[in-house]
C-alpha cells in the first residue's frame, strides 16, 4: 500500500467534470455499491497514456475478475473535451474520460506531479464499494502496472469474500447441528401433566 497518501482509508471525494461528450458527470464513490478505479494520467494520445487507457478497456472486456466485480473505471486528465472525444473514439474506450482543465479533481484527490515535477502525475485510486480509498498506486513510467494494481486488489477481495462466505456456512451448519442435537423443551401442559403424575404416584405410595 501507499501509507503516505492522505486519502488512504478516507471517503473518496465526489467530483463533477465534463466527459468526452461535454456532458457534466458526477462521480460519487460508493453510490452504486460497486468498486471504482479512478486513474489520473498526464495527457491523452501520448504513448504511455494510450497504453494505460487501452489496458483498462481490455480488462473490462476480457477479464473475468473485472466483470464479476462490476468495477467502474474512470479516466481523468487535463485535456479539453474535444481532445478527450478524439481519444475515446480513436481507441474505442468503453468508460468515461473526464476533462479536468482547471485541475479541480487533481486537487481534490491530491495528485502530485511526477518525474520530479516535470510532468503531471499518473495515479490510480482503488475505491471500495462503500466509497473508501483502499489503496493508491503512483507511477508515471510503469503505465502497464496500473491495471495490474487494480486486478490484484479485486482478486484479494474476491478471495476474502469467499473465505467469509465459507466461514458463515460452517457456522450456520454448526448452529443447526447443535439445535437438532438438543433435547426438546417440554411445553407448559407437559410440565403440568408430569407434576400431576408425580403427585398421584406419591399419594399412592403413602397409602
Amino acid at each position: 500500500m501507499s501509507p503516505a497518501h492522505p486519502l488512504l482509508g478516507k471517503r473518496a471525494p465526489t467530483i463533477t467534470l465534463p466527459n468526452q461528450d461535454g456532458e457534466q458527470v458526477t462521480i460519487e464513490p460508493g453510490k452504486t455499491g460497486t468498486p471504482l478505479a479512478v486513474f489520473f494520467y498526464p495527457e491523452s494520445g501520448t504513448f504511455g497514456c494510450t497504453k494505460e487507457a487501452c489496458s483498462f478497456r481490455d480488462a473490462l472486456k476480457d477479464s473475468e475478475i473485472f466483470n464479476r466485480s462490476q468495477i467502474q473505471i474512470v479516466g481523468i486528465s487535463g485535456d479539453d473535451v474535444p481532445k478527450q472525444k478524439k481519444f475515446v473514439d480513436q481507441h474505442g474506450l468503453s468508460y468515461p474520460i473526464l476533462s479536468d482543465r482547471t485541475g479541480v479533481a487533481r486537487k481534490a484527490y491530491e495528485v502530485k506531479r511526477g518525474m520530479l515535477g516535470m510532468t503531471e502525475g499518473r495515479v490510480t485510486y482503488f475505491i471500495t464499494s462503500d466509497g473508501i480509498v483502499k489503496d493508491v498506486y503512483s507511477s508515471v513510467i510503469n503505465y502497464n502496472d496500473h491495471v495490474k494494481f487494480v486486478r490484484k486488489i479485486l482478486e484479494v477481495e474476491e478471495k476474502e469474500k469467499e473465505k467469509d462466505n465459507k466461514e458463515r456456512r460452517v457456522n450456520s451448519t454448526q448452529a443447526s447441528t447443535e439445535v437438532v442435537g438438543q433435547d426438546p423443551v417440554p411445553s407448559a401442559a407437559e410440565n403440568e401433566n408430569a407434576m400431576a403424575t408425580e403427585g398421584a404416584a406419591s399419594g399412592t405410595g403413602n397409602q
